[in-house]
């Protein structure tokens, strides 16, 4: 296979490995890469090749364009996904994976692919690069130190399973509930300014589908909302500081358990002591699960 221009081809010093666009080859072998590489993973990853394209390169924000492959002679050996987007307000690289076969570790090939990641976030004006990583996972945390980050938020989730154990909504509120239409829960929820994780943000719930929005108002104006999924899954929570401590996150929680006809919710959200005691107080179970925010300024 000849080599075509830089920016479609890198060739790594190691002849027998070479470094493409993931645009540039079938989806097939990037689910390949992904599939080998997490084949030993802390967490199975049991995704078909369907899912696996529909999740990651949908709502996950990753793009063909942003991400890259290495090849061992022709077996796909590695890959690293990018997505890109305005992350709170500053122009942000995400590392949506980066895996490499086990065989392969060791070898320089997640640098290599680091570095591609990065030149490609420079190129596009990005200002930061972005990822998570699952505590635990203490060689890709060590490697990614080496390669700049720093953890700055801790990511935590909560299940509840048996929603009788939910606190009853007060009756005496003066207020209104509805469900909202996306973009007016989008627009009235942008008083409210809080680090929100990549998975709930704006940007990825405008492409999920099976998502309700839940407004609370007060004299036509919003003291409350939430979002969550047919499934339970519970993406945004905030209630205005004034009118906290009155039953309005417990009224909201109740109205979608009963409309949705709920079995379980579940949540998950980085360093919010508040919403920590809140979802303890209705039920909820803190999970072994912890991810680290690591973010690297460019």
């Amino acid at each position: 296979m000849k080599t075509t221009n830089e920016e479609q081809r890198f060739i790594a010093e190691d002849a027998k490995i070479r470094y493409e666009k993931c645009s540039n080859v079938e989806e097939g072998l990037i689910y390949q890469a992904f599939y080998d590489g997490f084949s030993d993973y802390i967490i199975k990853m049991e995704f078909s090749k369907e899912d696996f394209i529909q999740r990651f390169f949908g709502p996950e924000g990753n793009e063909k364009e942003y991400s890259f492959i290495a090849f061992y002679e022709e077996k796909p050996v590695g890959v690293i996904l990018g997505g890109m987007k305005n992350y709170e307000s500053i122009k942000t690289m995400r590392c949506g994976a980066l895996t490499i076969s086990p065989d392969f570790r060791g070898t320089g090939i997640s640098r290599r692919l680091f570095e591609l990641h990065k030149e490609e976030a420079t190129k596009h004006g990005c200002k930061q690069l972005f990822l998570e990583v699952i505590v635990g996972n203490d060689r890709a945390i060590q490697f990614y130190q080496k390669m700049g980050y720093e953890k700055i938020y801790d990511l935590v989730y909560f299940t509840n399973k048996d929603l009788s154990q939910l606190k009853e909504a007060p009756n005496n509120l003066k207020m209104k509930i509805k469900e909202l239409e996306f973009t007016e829960f989008q627009k009235g929820i942008q008083k409210w300014t809080y680090h929100i994780n990549w998975q709930n943000d704006m940007d990825y719930l405008a492409k999920l589908k099976n998502v309700r929005y839940y407004g609370v108002f007060q004299n036509h104006n919003l003291v409350g909302a939430l979002s969550i999924n047919s499934n339970g899954n519970i993406s945004f929570l905030m209630i205005d500081k004034k009118n906290r401590g009155k039953g309005i996150g417990t009224w909201l929680l109740q109205t979608a358990y009963k409309n949705l006809k709920l079995t379980k919710m579940s949540t998950g959200f980085p360093n919010n002591s508040l919403l920590e005691g809140f979802f303890k107080k209705q039920g909820f179970i803190k999970g072994p699960l912890v991810q680290y925010e690591m973010y690297l300024p460019i």
